[in-house]
């Protein structure tokens, strides 16, 4: 149990520094490249443990290893008339070190989906899904079941993988779908396995659904598998779920705030660091490649928080750019760092409230965990 725990931390840390690192690593080599003095590039948060001074840029490794981060000479605005600082700069030039460290995110997402189709990927299979592909591991898996239907009362849940359907197995969800529409009315026999391993038989016969409007059994699942690609298929395959999940991210976020301002309610689940490490833990259960997928995803989704335009972040210093070069002049430079300080504890706040729900998500699992851990 308590080995389980510290893989898990461990595997956090890990995952969260690399895609940070990864992100200060965007806005240091550009500055640099841009004529900017770099003062410290950081790797995880102070206190400092030690650090080596090397062209002018002290490189530390601090103690709290959650990523890291860069320190550009004249970032808040200071030393306007030096030559090497962020803020003497033309505003394209900070423009670009300021969206490095997203477009590294996405770099980043690209690698990890690229390796991840080398190896061979989860993916729902469709016909989208190229000819040059290899699949394997062919899987039916339910992704909803109406709360009106024969198959919800039977206790068939969300997760479930069908095994077969009157002994017979199906390969494509659209064959499967035809058997049910076909004998529904009669009674099928289907048989699944849940998330625990354990195999179960239901005798279903489709029912009216007011949800459906229609009479169905109520199972909704797609076809599933396990998909890779020769080397540079996999490449071209990785840069392609990258721009899409990307685009489909973005517009949930886009979709978060807009119901958030219109309705005042958010229609999904938000996870901070507790729920994203207990996230970690499982999805690195599954294997490894499991693994890659989901920092890959967590890549983009920092990247697509970072670009949004809320003071603190990247996108709120790219906002206050665009401004500048619409005014004609800069932001006094008080009001654009109170404005930053500001955003900053509006963010930590939501930290902590996104905390304190994992907490009471995950509660009995952490305090099982600890439990365990003084037991010993």
């Amino acid at each position: 149990m308590i080995a389980a725990i510290m893989g898990t931390i461990i595997l956090f840390v890990i995952v969260l520094s690399l895609l940070v690192f990864v992100h200060e690593l965007g806005h240091f080599v550009v500055a640099r490249k841009m004529g900017m003095k770099v003062e410290e590039f950081g790797f995880g948060f102070p206190p400092r443990l030690f650090g080596i001074r090397k062209k002018g840029t002290m490189y530390s490794i601090n103690w709290i290893p959650l990523g890291g981060f860069v320190k550009i000479k004249g970032e808040s605005g200071d030393h306007k008339h030096d030559n090497d600082s962020f803020a003497s700069k033309k505003p394209w030039q900070r423009f670009l070190v300021l969206i490095a460290g997203v477009a590294m995110n996405i770099v980043l997402a690209a690698v990890l989906f690229s390796i991840g189709y080398m190896m061979g990927l989860p993916s729902v299979i469709d016909d989208s899904i190229p000819a040059r592909a290899n699949v394997s591991n062919h899987e039916l898996l339910v992704m909803q079941v109406l709360d009106d239907s024969a198959a919800a009362q039977a206790g068939v849940i969300a997760g479930d993988t069908i095994v077969s359907i009157d002994g017979q197995v199906f390969e494509t969800d659209v064959a499967a779908r035809e058997y049910f529409d076909a004998e529904g009315a009669t009674g099928v026999e289907l048989v699944v396995q849940g998330e625990d391993d354990v195999y179960k038989t239901y005798e279903l016969t489709s029912t009216y659904s007011e949800s459906a409007q229609a009479s169905v059994v109520g199972i909704g699942f797609v076809s599933t598998g396990i998909v890779s690609y020769p080397f540079f298929s996999a490449i071209a395959q990785g840069v392609y779920t990258t721009g899409q999940l990307t685009y489909q991210v973005g517009y949930a976020f886009y979709s978060l705030i807009r119901d958030l301002i219109v309705t005042q309610e958010v229609a999904v689940d938000l996870s901070g660091p507790v729920g994203i490490a207990v996230m970690t833990g499982e999805v690195a259960a599954m294997g490894l490649v499991y693994l890659i997928q989901f920092t890959a995803i967590l890549s983009i989704n920092l990247a697509i928080i970072n670009i949004f335009p809320f003071p603190a972040l990247d996108g709120g210093r790219i906002l206050f750019l665009i401004i500048e070069k619409i005014r004609g002049r800069a932001v006094n430079e008080r009001i654009e760092v109170a404005v930053h300080n500001l955003g900053f504890l509006l963010l930590m706040t939501l930290v902590v409230l996104v905390t304190y729900k994992d907490f009471v998500t995950f509660g009995d699992q952490i305090l099982g965990a600890l439990k365990s851990m003084i037991s010993i």
